[in-house]
């Protein structure tokens, strides 16, 4: 909460363009919570529909917008934003991006934001929540009294407290779920292909392969990227304890579906519990389909490890407060697209922003167009990443617009505006 604390100081900061002309589309329902930290920014022009927008009517809204907020539903393709020429910033109010082209986004200028950890503990109290339903038996159970069975026995069914859990990523989620896990009197194991510190009494191990081993309870906190992908296949089920369990909240592409299946209709592993899916229905009209359905003691949920009120809440402060952040001062902290640049308020200045293709020379270029004005530079911030360049030029107050328009000649340039 310190975060987004710090963030709400920087609300009500005057722009060039008058904020009730800055056009604003949330869409997918996301939270009233980031209707009101715009409008308290300032932000009055906001629109908030309840569904995605099918893609040509997507096309049709995104050309007269300035930002954009959506969820995991809305797909910002290139083509897409190919229509977005007024389009400054776009808001992820998730924890992924992989919805919007990012890089179709950078060569556009366009900001690219999410809020990658308001979610965290409530993914974390679903995994806590499922371990022990699992090793409890309460899925059979649960279906066998709603068919008017009843199966009281203490047959497969044990307390979570004195067993062995292996987490893979522990990072704010995987961290989280350590400290919960501990607190319940587990064991806990951790690997990471980045060196962490452990919280509390948390053991990190040298390989997956030991933790698979050593693990009662395997749960999975990993991105979603190539060397992700069915991490966890045949051979590493193979690895795991008979009679293991296996939980995946984060991405539907880590796990090898059909070899869990097979695993657990095999009855080498005890049970599982997956909220993610290789894919998954686009809508709640559209039926899903798992090879993992009708098994015993397999929970199945749709997505909806972060699907509380109180993180969606915090999602809709987070990722609005980082757009007012950027259009206010020109902060790309948590940007996807733009290097990350935290930046100091420079009182009686104007502020330029200028993102461009990260090639030699363009600073001096920047530098030099401003002095041919005769623009004094009060203060100047540089950075860049791969293919983009960000500099942010504060300079005394001139004639600003003639800079402006000096420095959207620089060679290189992708885009470049006054701030305030």
């Amino acid at each position: 909460m310190s975060q987004l604390n710090n963030q709400s100081t920087t609300l009500k900061e005057p722009t060039s363009f008058p904020k009730d002309k800055i056009k604003i589309l949330l869409l997918e329902g996301i939270h009233k919570n980031a209707v009101k930290t715009l409008k308290q920014g300032g932000y009055t022009n906001v629109e908030l529909l309840p569904k995605a927008l099918p893609k040509e009517e997507l096309i049709k809204k995104i050309a007269s917008v300035h930002m954009i907020g959506i969820r995991s539903k809305t797909q910002l393709t290139a083509d897409v934003l190919a229509h977005a020429k007024k389009l400054l910033a776009v808001g992820c109010f998730c924890i992924g991006t992989n919805q919007v082209d990012l890089d179709a986004a950078a060569k556009q200028g366009i900001a690219v934001f999410n809020s990658p950890y308001s979610n965290t503990r409530s993914v974390a109290e679903l995994v806590v929540a499922n371990i022990v339903m699992l090793m409890r038996g309460v899925p059979r159970k649960s279906h066998a009294a709603h068919e008017g069975l009843w199966l009281k026995s203490a047959k497969d069914s044990y307390e979570v407290r004195g067993k062995s859990i292996g987490i893979i990523g522990y990072g704010h989620i995987g961290s989280q779920v350590s400290i919960l896990a501990e607190a319940m009197g587990m064991k806990v194991y951790y690997y990471d292909i980045e060196p962490k510190l452990p919280l509390g009494n948390a053991i990190a191990l040298d390989s997956l392969e030991e933790l698979l081993e050593l693990s009662d309870v395997v749960t999975l906190h990993v991105p979603e990227d190539p060397s992700t992908i069915n991490m966890i296949g045949a051979a590493e089920i193979g690895q795991m304890k008979k009679g293991a369990y296996l939980l995946n909240l984060s991405r539907g592409t880590v796990v090898d579906i059909p070899a869990l299946s097979k695993a657990l209709q095999d009855h080498y592993l005890h049970g599982a519990a997956i909220d993610v899916f290789p894919k998954e229905p686009r809508s709640k009209d559209e039926r899903f389909n798992s090879e993992l359905q009708g098994l015993e003691n397999v929970i199945l949920t749709p997505h909806i490890g972060g699907s509380t009120i109180e993180a969606q809440e915090n999602i809709g402060k987070d990722a609005a407060l980082k757009l007012i952040n950027f259009i206010d001062r020109g902060i790309t902290v948590g940007c996807h697209t733009i290097p990350e640049l935290n930046l100091p308020i420079n009182k009686n200045t104007h502020r330029i922003l200028h993102v461009h293709k990260n090639a030699p020379g363009v600073l001096g270029d920047i530098n030099n167009a401003v002095s041919n004005l005769n623009g004094n530079i009060v203060g100047q911030y540089l950075k860049t990443k791969e293919e983009i360049g960000y500099v942010v030029v504060d300079i005394e107050k001139a004639d600003s617009k003639d800079i402006l328009e000096a420095l959207k000649k620089v060679k290189h340039t992708i885009r470049a505006r006054i701030l305030y």
